[in-house]
């Protein structure tokens, strides 16, 4: 075997042994040229045809050099390898070599060849590129509003055939500060930075890595006139932001082959105005927040260990017993793990056809993990507890499926309601999942609506026989590779980051068509996912950093147009966190509009890393994480009121719930100095406590009245309060104008 893949995997940051890089070579820059062989191959060399522009043509033969071969962002050869990469990646070896620098308006035409042990030759199939070079292209830019582009700024990455890239330019005033971008891990503003706008599955650390789940193309100017710019593409886009050049905003932005306005090749549209009016502007243009009912502000409880029936109600029973409330359970290990349809240990016929099963399909074994579903659902909603089911958005190859699972498969395949790549041959076939989670899956075309409506009737008996009341919508990063193809011809380029948002639509659409609100619970998005549901911030460890960067994570959403947004308070990978940790992220998450406690999977050992508030008092000895907890949440209870009328005027007006101090304070430089506070709706600044071993914190009052909430104490805006910050709260002050009709909800707790 020899293999060689241009493109490569498509994992955006990290560049596969068997592909070319850059995918798209520049004029001026050298290109690797790579491929993977079984390990009998030997003596790789590149056959390498060069035409210039006056139609001479040079033929070279390359040697490769033998390199660790990596895929996926996985080093195979020598180094760590995953459970989920495949069994040919363990015996392949990889070969690589560079080539001189590109020239402009040059044909480059390969291929590889190797020595079979036998005697005789392997090789490829013949490949080629030009090379690309950037050229003036003032027209080539269509913009919506007032016109901010610096005009000698726009270029166009061209390789002769087709463009590539559109590159321009805007002009920073030293006091603006940028901010937005979707959800952002590492800061509210990205002055001085760099960043991209691509779905990408980034496994904890997200901080430190500067990777998200849910990008956008679409930022803040604040300070100077107040603006804000939107790219109307779901291609991928980059971002200088006065980082090479201090006067400049620098953005690249990938474009199809085709213009999309006239000679233009990307929309661009200015807002402006205050921040709330240039969000309200850009949620006007791509869909805003819809209202979820008022169970969503309650708790959340998940485990991932909760596979069972009686482990569900058992972890119910105790925030019973411990007087927490609790408004709904997240079911994360509750199917077969095979057709993510039906329930663990669940007896049934399998549909030869993959047609959608009904509740009276199934037989539920007594002794079964799940031995009466239903009767578990009327009885948590009989307690006012929802229940909400985990969903993955592909179709399960590894084992190879049996049943009903090997069913749907084949019914996908040929219905054709599957994401498509390209075959070494050129030709389409189903796409096999590249990520590393669910490894070679199928994945349903959701952004198709006949696709979409065949996968999610399959779930329709969970919603409306067995009373579901919501999805958590996990992944959604698993469309990696611009070979891809939709059904609507889109490609990968195009598609991939519209994926997620169609994922969270499609299983709306079916909660709405069973008279459910659409509660989806997602952690991958893009512009568009406004209109979708709620979001969570991802996988994180138990940290302080995980903690403070989930912080910037929900301050940004919110400033893009997330509505509903929360973490996994305290984190749920790895050990669990220390009780100061956990009450101090809760006391935040009181204060955010998703509050949710989760655990990660830990093959059920001992001692337990739930996140329960039980668990923790029991695992750390600090009695008191269960007394502090019921306090937390019956000042969220509390709450409920005022998130519910926040969240409508919310909808209403574009300014956020979980609101950044600057959204009301633009021309105030000192609450860029306390990124990590916020207004929650009108009238509540929060100050959560993001640092080990706090007695007391200081607070950052903008302009205006304050009342203190646990003392009743008033000062005056425009300074710093340091206050006492016990382990059972955080530093919250109420507009003083309100303060008589807000202090009720903080009176039990003073």
């Amino acid at each position: 075997m020899i293999r060689h893949k241009p493109f490569g995997s498509g994992h955006p940051y990290v560049n596969d042994t068997d592909q070319r890089s850059p995918a798209r070579p520049r004029a001026g820059e050298p290109v690797t040229l790579g491929v993977r062989t079984s390990p009998e191959l030997t003596n790789v060399v590149c056959e390498l045809a060069e035409t210039g522009h006056d139609g001479t043509t040079t033929h070279t033969t390359v040697p490769l050099t033998r390199v660790p071969a990596a895929s996926r962002g996985q080093v195979v050869d020598g180094g760590h390898l995953a459970s989920a990469q495949a069994k040919l990646a363990r015996s392949a070896s990889g070969w690589q070599t560079t080539i001189t620098p590109a020239d402009p308006l040059t044909t480059y035409k390969y291929r590889f060849t190797a020595d079979k042990p036998e005697g005789g030759k392997e090789q490829t199939r013949w490949f080629s590129f030009q090379a690309a070079a950037w050229k003036a292209a003032p027209q080539a830019l269509h913009i919506i509003g007032n016109d901010r582009v610096i005009r000698d700024s726009v270029e166009v990455l061209h390789d002769g055939s087709r463009p590539l890239r559109i590159r321009f330019a805007l002009p920073l005033t030293p006091e603006e500060r940028v901010t937005g971008f979707g959800e952002r891990f590492d800061a509210l503003d990205h002055r001085g930075s760099t960043l991209d706008a691509v779905v990408f599955e980034q496994y904890k650390s997200q901080g430190a890595k500067r990777k998200t789940y849910l990008p956008m193309p679409f930022a803040h100017v604040i300070g100077g006139d107040g603006w804000g710019f939107h790219l109307d593409t779901s291609r991928r886009t980059w971002y200088d932001i006065g980082a090479s050049d201090e006067s400049r905003l620098i953005i690249e932005a990938e474009v199809g082959p085709e213009a999309a306005h006239g000679d233009a090749f990307l929309s661009v549209k200015f807002f402006e105005g205050t921040p709330a009016e240039v969000l309200r502007s850009f949620l006007s243009d791509v869909g805003g927040p819809k209202e979820l009912p008022d169970w969503v502000f309650k708790l959340w409880a998940s485990g991932n260990e909760w596979n069972t029936q009686s482990e569900i109600m058992r972890q119910m029973d105790l925030h019973r017993e411990t007087g927490i409330p609790v408004g709904s359970v997240v079911i994360e290990a509750w199917s077969d793990e095979a057709t993510f349809t039906a329930f663990r240990d669940a007896e049934y016929q399998p549909s030869p056809d993959g047609a959608p099963l009904r509740l009276s399909d199934f037989t539920f074994p007594e002794h079964g993990a799940w031995p009466d579903p239903k009767a578990m659902v009327d009885e948590l909603h009989a307690r006012d507890i929802q229940v909400v089911l985990w969903q993955i958005p592909l179709i399960k190859m590894r084992p190879h499926p049996l049943g009903q699972a090997r069913n749907d498969a084949d019914a996908a395949v040929r219905e054709g309601g599957l994401i498509r790549e390209e075959a070494p041959d050129g030709s389409l076939r189903p796409y096999r999942n590249r990520g590393w989670w669910f490894p070679l899956g199928l994945m349903p075309d959701l952004t198709d609506p006949e696709a979409a409506r065949w996968w999610t009737e399959k779930r329709r008996y969970l919603v409306e026989e067995l009373g579901i009341d919501g999805f958590k919508t996990d992944g959604g990063e698993h469309a990696w590779g611009e070979d891809l193809r939709y059904l609507n011809g889109m490609r990968g380029d195009e598609g991939n980051n519209l994926f997620p948002v169609a994922y969270a639509k499609a299983y709306g659409a079916l909660l709405e068509s069973a008279g459910k609100a659409p509660v989806t619970f997602s952690r991958a998005g893009f512009t568009g996912s406004q209109a979708h549901g709620a979001f969570w911030a991802g996988d994180e460890d138990s940290t302080w950093d995980a903690f403070r960067w989930s912080m910037y994570a929900g301050l940004s959403a919110a400033s893009s147009g997330i509505l509903y947004w929360g973490w996994d308070f305290a984190g749920f990978s790895g050990d669990v966190p220390t009780a100061e940790l956990y009450l101090r992220s809760a006391a935040a998450a009181v204060f955010v509009p998703i509050m949710q406690y989760h655990s990660e999977f830990n093959h059920h050992r001992k001692p337990s890393r739930d996140r329960t508030p039980w668990n923790i008092q029991e695992r750390t000895g600090d009695d008191t994480v269960v007394p502090v907890f019921r306090e937390l949440v019956e000042l969220r209870e509390r709450l409920i009121p005022y998130l519910r009328e926040q969240a409508r005027k919310t909808i209403a007006t574009g300014a956020p719930l979980m609101r950044p101090l600057y959204f009301d304070h633009t021309d105030d430089q000192e609450v860029w100095k306390h990124p990590l506070q916020w207004m929650l709706g009108d009238h509540l600044l929060i100050s959560p406590v993001t640092e080990e071993g706090a007695q007391s914190w200081t607070t950052y009052l903008p302009a205006g009245s304050w009342i203190d909430a646990w003392t009743g104490e008033t000062y005056v805006g425009q300074q710093t309060a340091d206050v006492p910050a016990p382990m059972n709260r955080i530093p919250v002050f109420v507009h003083a104008e309100v303060w008589d009709e807000m202090k009720s909800i903080f009176a039990a707790d003073s």
